[in-house]
């Protein structure tokens, strides 16, 4: 009797331990020129409602002992049904007409990770990716082989016609008038420097006066695993089958366990270059910077490339910062149980 007393004790214990465990999600929507006065108050509801409903799908995953990668999953998804951001649902169009998806996922114990490129048909293209990682010996699919892939393991599949919104569309046609490359929304910031490059056609440059739609999720769970995911619709108007970096492992995602996690949004062709979610992570790891001084050093790496953009970084204590170059980033955090708290403007 009086040692099953003990064990239920000890059962107690450790139920009370786990329940006192910190847990942390941190979420983006995309950075750019974001404003008061270029953002309705409408929109800004719009917004603030679906960044509240992606926190409090992770949050409650990870409030009933769930993991950090399901939580980014379940975070991530509720950003791709939305025709708000650039993935999934509101998936810009490339050239074609067509909508090409990217995205990945990171479990920071072991450094597991899964991605897909260039996928039309996937309605969740994280749950793709989450797939690569669990039922495959790959990191990355791309294309035809990806869709299949996702088709075998039961995914979501729908009628490419389910990701075209009148919105995206409009901005199709607006990018193939000025002959250029753009990033989510059209909010010119009218500087002399896009002036000039109006001027000059700049044929293929991309826009900067616009909003970088990618979103992105990093979770700490109560076992003490961090876990990051990114998906995102691309570039209107790309060309080419391009991909960018919120597929590639260390550029747009990174999550390990003994620094940081960290989800990536903005030109994506400088934060490869600039390797910038692994970045982050080694500076934390190697240097012993703190997690807001990584993020903004990797982001002045990246803007020396010709970038800009931003992250979000999660560290072991479930502590969350930000840090991005633009007016802007749709973004948001829950710990503990906290109430989910959602930003926009710097």
């Amino acid at each position: 009797m009086k040692r099953f007393v003990a064990f239920l004790a000890m059962t107690a214990a450790l139920t009370t331990a786990a329940q006192d465990k910190p847990f942390a999600i941190a979420i983006h929507g995309g950075s750019g020129t974001i404003t008061r006065t270029t953002l309705s108050p409408e929109r800004e509801a719009a917004y603030r409602t679906v960044l509240t409903e992606a926190l409090e799908a992770g949050r409650k995953v990870l409030a009933a002992n769930g993991t950090s990668l399901d939580a980014v999953v379940a975070a991530v998804k509720i950003m791709e049904d939305s025709p708000l951001f650039n993935a999934g649902k509101g998936a810009v169009f490339t050239h074609e007409g067509t909508n090409e998806m990217d995205a990945s996922i990171m479990d920071g114990n072991g450094r597991r990770a899964g991605a897909v490129a260039g996928v039309t048909v996937v309605k969740n293209p994280i749950e793709a990716a989450r797939a690569v990682m669990d039922k495959s010996r790959h990191v990355m699919m791309a294309g035809k082989g990806a869709e299949l892939f996702a088709k075998d393991q039961g995914l979501a599949i729908v009628d490419p016609k389910y990701f075209w919104t009148q919105e995206r569309w409009d901005q199709l046609q607006k990018a193939k008038e000025r002959d250029r490359i753009q990033l989510d929304h059209d909010a010119p910031r009218k500087t002399s420097e896009v002036a000039e490059n109006e001027k000059l056609g700049a044929v293929g440059a991309v826009a900067e006066d616009e909003k970088f739609g990618t979103v992105g999720a990093v979770a700490l769970d109560k076992a003490g695993n961090l876990a990051a995911a990114t998906s995102t619709g691309g570039l209107t108007n790309k060309r080419f089958g391009r991909v960018g970096d919120s597929p590639i492992v260390g550029a747009g995602t990174w999550a390990e366990n003994e620094s940081v996690a960290v989800s990536a949004t903005g030109t994506g062709e400088m934060f490869i270059r600039g390797v910038a979610a692994y970045d982050i992570a080694a500076r934390v790891k190697y240097k012993g910077a703190s997690p807001q001084q990584a993020a903004d050093d990797a982001l002045v790496t990246v803007k020396s490339l010709g970038g800009r953009g931003g992250v979000i970084v999660l560290d072991r204590t479930g502590h969350a910062v930000f840090s991005f170059t633009t007016e802007g980033m749709y973004r948001g955090v829950a710990k503990g149980e906290a109430k989910p708290e959602v930003l926009i403007y710097r």
